[in-house]
This record gives structure tokens, C-alpha cells and sequence, in this order.
């Protein structure tokens, strides 16, 4: 099935409970697939056609669904999201509002603080009831530059993390570079596409640990000096992040820094 703007997730948790193993894929790659196919029309019949013969073709792995308490962190994650970027767009409004409105802006800006704290506390109890999300959310944590949101931000919106080869998580969030390249032509790589939340989590979680983190620190430097601009070796430097906690994730263990062990 497509992904489609979360509205696929119910779907896609009810089958995988009934023991049938359900793909989600990018709408993008079903619609390339279609058009390859000399099919650009879109009905229900044709969509249902046109992903039965790419499921057909390409036998695509299946997607990692989250149990039901993961599931409704996530959803009280995305929740929380939501009056943040409300806040941070009140917050503008007020900066050029009239002395009318500032008042009635105030008091909405209010409200919204309240939400986010009450949606936060939701977040601390679902991780509490749930002790396999507890102890997920405690590796990431010991990391330098990740904090309790990036942990977060990850568990709930990356769920295969720590059981799928070290680049996909890269691709799954949008920081894995393509290669644009043809004949002797070498064109500019480029990152797209991937979970928006999670990369924006992962992008403040990079910044930190180009501060914080020894070894990304060092990493982030070097590329420096190597010619990269601050914003290609900044993403870059996500992709060392998540590296590491698809690792620690997969094998269980906690952080130990390269540069605190004795040769």
C-alpha cells in the first residue's frame, strides 16, 4: 500500500496483527512505476493494479509496524508536534499583530504552552507503561548530541532502526545523498524524500553533536577542511548519528566514545 499522509498506518497495523506481512511504500515509487507502465491514469482500479504488479516486480520488504503502545506514542508525539508548530507560528503572528489582536494572540499562545505540556506529560506516561519503549529510549539517550526529543522523534517514526543494514535508515529519513551521474557526466548528489519528522529531529540532533560529540565533532571538522560547504558536511553528520544508534539499537549495548578508550 501507499503511504498516505498517515491515514495508511490503521491499515497497515490491522493487517500485520492478522499475521499478513504489509509493505508501505513512497507514493512516488508507485506512481514512477505506473508511468513506466504507460499507465499515468489514476482511479482506484488503476492504483490497485498498478501496486499489485510493482509488489509483483519488486517483492518489497516489509514495512516494520510498530505493536500498539508504540503506536500510540507515536501518536502522542505527533500530537505534540502539532501546537509546537502552532506556538512557533503564533509566536510570529505576534512580532507585527496589532495591540487589538496581541491580546487574544496571548492569551491562544497560553493555551498552546498548556497543550504541549499536558500532550508531554501523555508522552512520559506512555513511555513509563510501556517497558520495552522505556529501555529503547534509554540507549539513544547515553549518545553526545541526543537528547530526549531526537529519542523520541526516532522511536516512534523510525521503527526499524536497529534492524535494517547500516545505510536504509539514512534513505528512510531523507539524509542519504543519490548519485546523478551518466557517461563521464558526475552530477551534484542530492538528499530528498524520507520522514520529515524524524529528519528534522535528526538535523538539531546533528548540530548538537557537531558541539558535543567527539567523534562526529571530528568528523564535522574534516570535511571542513576538506572544501565542504557547513550545510553538506551538517548533513552529512546525520547520517554519524544515526549510524551509531541503528548499532547500539540493533546489538543492545550502550554508547562507549573512541576517544575515552585506551589503545
Amino acid at each position: 500500500m501507499e503511504a498516505t499522509g498517515r491515514c495508511e498506518r490503521l491499515a497497515a497495523t490491522s493487517i500485520a496483527a492478522a499475521g499478513i506481512s504489509a509493505a508501505v511504500i513512497n507514493p512516488r515509487q508507485a506512481r514512477g512505476f505506473a508511468e513506466a507502465m504507460g499507465r499515468p491514469a489514476e482511479t482506484d482500479g488503476m492504483d490497485a493494479f498498478v501496486l499489485a504488479r510493482l509488489a509483483e516486480a519488486i517483492e518489497p520488504e516489509a514495512s516494520a509496524t510498530p505493536d500498539g503502545d508504540a503506536a500510540a506514542s507515536r501518536g502522542v508525539l505527533a500530537r505534540r508536534r502539532q501546537p509546537v508548530e502552532m506556538l512557533v507560528s503564533e509566536g510570529e503572528r505576534l512580532r507585527m499583530a496589532p495591540k487589538a489582536l496581541a491580546k487574544r494572540i496571548r492569551a491562544h499562545v497560553g493555551r498552546l504552552g498548556k497543550e504541549i505540556g499536558r500532550t508531554g506529560s501523555d508522552l512520559d506516561g506512555a513511555i513509563e507503561d510501556n517497558a520495552a519503549f522505556k529501555a529503547s529510549e534509554s540507549l539513544p539517550r547515553g549518545v553526545p548530541g541526543v537528547g530526549r526529543a531526537l529519542s523520541r522523534a526516532l522511536l516512534a517514526e523510525l521503527p526499524e532502526l536497529g534492524e535494517v543494514t547500516h545505510r536504509r535508515p539514512c534513505a528512510l529519513v531523507g539524509a542519504a545523498p543519490f548519485n546523478r551521474d551518466s557517461g563521464q557526466r558526475s552530477g551534484r548528489r542530492g538528499a530528498w524524500g524520507g520522514r520529515a519528522p524524524a529528519r528534522a529531529a535528526l538535523y538539531m540532533g546533528a548540530l548538537a553533536a557537531t558541539r558535543h560529540n567527539p567523534a562526529i565533532k571530528e568528523f564535522y571538522q574534516r570535511l571542513l577542511d576538506a572544501g565542504k560547504p557547513k550545510k553538506v558536511a551538517l548533513v552529512a553528520c546525520m547520517g554519524r548519528p544515526l549510524s551509531i544508534l541503528d548499532a547500539l539499537m540493533r546489538d543492545r549495548s550502550i554508547w562507549r566514545c573512541p576517544h575515552a578508550l585506551t589503545p
